[in-house]
This record gives C-alpha cells, sequence and structure tokens, in this order.
C-alpha cells in the first residue's frame, strides 16, 4: 500500500478518538499527508424521529463544534495544519460521505471497544466504515495504549 496523501480523522472527542488523533500525528508527520478532521453531530431516527428544523439543526452543531474546535487546536499545537469538517446525521454516513468527497485514502477513527452485544444492539460506526470504505481504514483500539 502506498503512502497515503490525504487522511480523514473521524473524532467523537472519546479516548479512544485522541488515540486516534495520535495515531494520524505520527502518520501525517511521516508520510506530509494532508489531515482532515470530521465530528459528527448525531441526528438520527433514535435521537430525533421528527425531521428538525433549521434553528435545533444549528444548535445540535453548535453544541458539537467545541469537540471538534479541540481537535483541531491539538493538531495546530503541534504544528499541523487540519482542515475541520462538521457534520449531522449518522456517523457511518457522513464520514463515508465526506471519504468520498475528498477522495481520503486512509481514514482514522478510534474503537470504543463495545461488546458482541452492545455491538448487535447499537452498531460500531468501526465496523460499519471498515465494511463499506473503499479505501484503508486504521481503527485505533483503546488496548493499543497500553501494549506501547
Amino acid at each position: 500500500m502506498p503512502f497515503p496523501h490525504r487522511i480523514l480523522l473521524a473524532s467523537d472527542g472519546s479516548p479512544t478518538a485522541r488515540l486516534a488523533h495520535h495515531r494520524t500525528l505520527e502518520l501525517a508527520r511521516a508520510t506530509g499527508a494532508e489531515v482532515h478532521v470530521v465530528h459528527v453531530a448525531l441526528i438520527s431516527p433514535w435521537t430525533h424521529p421528527v425531521p428538525l428544523s433549521p434553528a435545533l439543526r444549528e444548535r445540535v452543531e453548535d453544541e458539537a463544534r467545541p469537540v471538534l474546535d479541540s481537535v483541531v487546536a491539538s493538531f495546530e499545537a503541534e504544528g499541523m495544519p487540519v482542515t475541520p469538517h462538521l457534520r449531522s446525521g449518522r456517523a457511518t454516513d457522513e464520514i463515508l460521505r465526506l471519504r468520498d468527497q475528498l477522495d481520503a485514502d486512509l481514514v482514522v477513527l478510534g474503537n470504543r471497544g463495545h461488546n458482541a452485544f452492545s455491538r448487535v444492539l447499537l452498531g460500531s460506526d468501526a465496523e460499519s466504515v471498515v465494511r463499506h470504505a473503499p479505501c484503508a481504514v486504521l481503527v485505533v483500539r483503546a488496548d493499543e495504549e497500553a501494549g506501547r
């Protein structure tokens, strides 16, 4: 596999997302890849059973923006330029849609480590991205930190 030229980091602010951030930083420094960061404000039939008004959608995105801003600030503090993307909807759909728009050749995201029962009930964004992305996907697990 050639080195990535464009990396898309999907971040939800979780501890494993922070580990994925560090992996992305290491990869971008080593390869000179362009980095894009996406945070998806969750809007689904489960959380919002009726379509959102523009004002409510804006409020949901405003509440999500600090997560994205924090990730961007941490990259910038390391001297790494990034392009932020705030999306709203179902995380897997929005990550894959942005991946296609950017033509990213690597998606990086954290895995929260749900057990099998939780995955069946909730689904796994990481698993779904791995299954459907037309490019390489790096899933960073929490137990990687323990193995360092």
